[in-house]
């Protein structure tokens, strides 16, 4: 084995939204000897996808340098990692470098699970399919949406833990508002196919987005999800417990399954048993039960929240909170509370806020405005145009 190249106090895996502005928090706590692995050199703003793919932003808005948003006085390591071991407090990266750490925070996110629906992978390398979980597929997916005049439009949500589950639905609303606006959208047959017995599961958001469900015509297929493409015949095979149905496409946008990546997985990290590989934690502290210096957040975490941005910025600040009191010596007091949140673009102008627990309950951020949650052209204002500002200017420098 190679000798360990370097030691760090706290090395970050994954430079996303998770790993720089917890970074970022650690730097103005004034924790020294922080280190962050990233292979990636574009870092991208993943919420603003799903208005790409629906034609309200452009592909260029989402991505910056991650030299640029690399916390200063954090030691970028520009590499993958390959495996952890936790016993002996060591990452291998993919370079075949060896770094050892005092502490380290895993959140490389999720990996997309194209190969695990037959035939999706191929599919997408035609000009019939796409999706907006793929920055270059979120690109393709807005002018293939947008010229659409007639024919059926079949969207997909996966079962199993994903991030923002909801934003699967997004791109659809939009998409079917353009069409109502250039009156073709009674020419085209649009299907939402979700794995949950209704749209999103909650009562509220539920009647909310069963609103727009019926003004826009989308047939719903719930507690089904994708199976099959056969892109060559331009069919899907969509079904669940209640048998399965072939449909013919025009245009497919699919959301992929997802898991840990695997050399997550391939660890010590996740809980026996484990489909998914998630890294095991304490969902309040968000420390590992077995590993006390191994702490994790984000969509790579088997946190019991929805995973999502909005629970991130939560969690980051919980980690650095709890790693900078054990530091010191003392216990970590900091809780996560289960809070996320999924803002539907139910057309191009309006948005249902949905802010809820892990315990589905509503959890406004307001909590005297108990209806904050209903579709509102204000909210559409803060999602895509004041969240990507407060994202690049203070969530990634550890300020909100």
């Amino acid at each position: 084995m190679p000798e360990t190249s370097a030691h760090h106090q706290v090395l970050v895996i994954g430079g996303g939204n998770g790993g720089v502005s917890v970074a970022a928090r650690l730097r103005r706590m004034g924790v020294e000897g922080i280190a962050l692995v990233e292979p990636r050199e574009q870092h991208l703003y993943k919420p603003l996808f799903s208005h790409v793919a629906g034609g309200t932003a452009r592909a260029g808005m989402t991505v910056r340098p991650q030299r640029d948003v690399t916390p200063k006085g954090v030691k970028w390591i520009q590499d993958a990692v390959a495996s952890i071991d936790p016993d002996t407090n060591t990452v291998a990266l993919e370079s075949g470098a060896i770094v050892s750490y005092g502490h380290v925070i895993v959140c490389p996110g999720v990996q997309h699970d194209w190969e695990s629906v037959p035939g999706l992978a191929e599919a997408l390398k035609t000009p019939s399919a796409a999706s907006h979980y793929e920055y270059a597929l979120a690109a393709k997916a807005s002018p293939l949406l947008r010229d659409v005049r007639s024919g059926t439009v079949v969207f997909t949500q996966p079962s199993g833990p994903g991030s923002c589950e909801g934003a699967a639905q997004k791109p659809m609303y939009q998409a079917c508002d353009y069409w109502r606006a250039t009156g073709v959208l009674d020419d085209i047959r649009v299907i939402m196919v979700v794995p949950t017995g209704t749209v999103f599961g909650l009562p509220a958001i539920d009647r909310e987005l069963d609103r727009n469900i019926a003004k826009y015509g989308i047939e719903l297929r719930p507690r089904s999800e994708l199976l099959e493409v056969d892109s060559l015949a331009g069919e899907v095979v969509i079904g669940g417990p209640e048998g399965t149905e072939r449909l013919r496409y025009d245009v497919l946008n699919a959301v992929p399954p997802q898991s840990a990546p695997d050399w997550v997985k391939r660890s010590a990290l996740p809980s026996p048993g484990d489909d998914g590989g998630y890294v095991e934690v304490d969902p309040e502290t968000l420390r590992h039960p077995r590993f006390p210096n191994v702490w994790t957040l984000g969509d790579a975490a088997a946190t019991t929240n929805s995973k999502c941005g909005g629970a991130l910025r939560k969690q980051t600040l919980v980690v650095a909170k709890n790693l900078v009191a054990v530091l010191r010596g003392d216990q970590p007091s900091s809780r996560y509370d289960g809070y996320a949140v999924c803002p539907f673009t139910v057309s191009r102008s309006t948005v249902v806020w949905a802010e809820f627990d892990d315990r589905g309950d509503l959890k406004p951020t307001i909590p005297f405005w108990k209806t904050m949650y209903r579709e509102s052209p204000v909210s559409w204002i803060f999602d895509r145009h004041v969240l990507p500002w407060v994202y690049w200017n203070l969530i990634l420098t550890g300020r909100a």
